[in-house]
C-alpha cells in the first residue's frame, strides 16, 4: 500500500489532484486509514497509469471515467488505443516541429495549414469513446451508478468479488454441477440488478472477457485464488448453452 504523499511523488501528480479524482469517483483509494489517510494498493496504481495515459491524450477526465469504468472495458485493447493515439500524436508533433524549422530557415512562401489538421486523429479518438461509453448496457449502469455515492458503487463492485470468491470455493467441483450452475445464474441476477440488464448473450461474453487474461482475469484471481476467472468462465460457458 502507497500514502496519498507517496504517490504524488511517485507519479508527479499532486495531491491535491488525487484528493480531486476520489472526489469524483475516478481514482478511489483503495482503503482509508483510522486517521482518514488514502491508501493505494496496485490495483490502484494501474488504474492511475490508465487515467494518465488518456490525460496526455487531452481526454476530459468525465470521458476517461466513463471509458475505464466500462463493463466491457479491456486494458490490453485500452492500451492498443492509447498506443496508436500517441502514435498519432507525436507524427502530428514531429510535423509541426518540421513545419516551424522551415518557416525559420527559408520563411514562408505561401500560407499553408494543413500541418495543423488533427482530423484523422481526432476521429480515431472519437471511435475510441464510443466504444467503451455508447452500449445500451453501459448507459444503464451509467443512470443506476449517477444515483449512488461513491462509497455505494465500491460496494457493489466489492459484492460482485464476493460471488467470484463463492466461485473460487467451488473449483473442486465440476463447472457443469448444479451448484456451480446456481452460483452462475446468481452472478447473472446481481448483474442485472446493480448494474445493467445481463443477458444470456451478454453474460456469454463477459465470461469470454474473465478468461481472456487480462484485467478482468487478473481482479478475479486476485479477490478469488488463481484460476477461478477460468473456471467461472467454463460455468458461464456451459450456462448460456
Amino acid at each position: 500500500m502507497m500514502t496519498v504523499n507517496e504517490v504524488s511523488k511517485l507519479t508527479g501528480v499532486s495531491i491535491r489532484t488525487l484528493q480531486y479524482y476520489d472526489t469524483i469517483g475516478l481514482l478511489p483509494p483503495t482503503e482509508y486509514t483510522e486517521a482518514g489517510y488514502r491508501l493505494y494498493d496496485d490495483t490502484a496504481m494501474e488504474r492511475l497509469q490508465q487515467i494518465l495515459l488518456f490525460r496526455e491524450l487531452e481526454f476530459p477526465l468525465k470521458e476517461i471515467k466513463t471509458i475505464i469504468d466500462a463493463p466491457n472495458f479491456d486494458r490490453n485493447k485500452a492500451l492498443e488505443q492509447q498506443i496508436e493515439l500517441l502514435t498519432m500524436k507525436k507524427e502530428h508533433l514531429e510535423n509541426l516541429i518540421n513545419f516551424a524549422r522551415k518557416i525559420k530557415t527559408t520563411g514562408v512562401i505561401k500560407m499553408d495549414f494543413n500541418v495543423f489538421d488533427t482530423t484523422k486523429m481526432d476521429e480515431y479518438a472519437k471511435k475510441a469513446k464510443e466504444q467503451w461509453g455508447q452500449t445500451p448496457e453501459y448507459k444503464e449502469y451509467e443512470e443506476k451508478a449517477s444515483h449512488l455515492s461513491s462509497d455505494a458503487q465500491k460496494m457493489d463492485w466489492q459484492n460482485l468479488m464476493l460471488i467470484f470468491a463463492e466461485f473460487g470455493k467451488m473449483k473442486d467441483k465440476k463447472p457443469e454441477d448444479d451448484e456451480v450452475q446456481l452460483q452462475v445464474k446468481k452472478l447473472q441476477d446481481y448483474i442485472s440488478e446493480h448494474f445493467y440488464k445481463c443477458s444470456d448473450e451478454i453474460l456469454k461474453g463477459l465470461g469470454k472477457m474473465y478468461a481472456a487474461g487480462g484485467e478482468f482475469t487478473e481482479n478475479i484471481d486476485k479477490a478469488a485464488g488463481s484460476g477461478t476467472a477460468v473456471f467461472a468462465a467454463e460455468a458461464i460457458e456451459i450456462y448460456c448453452k
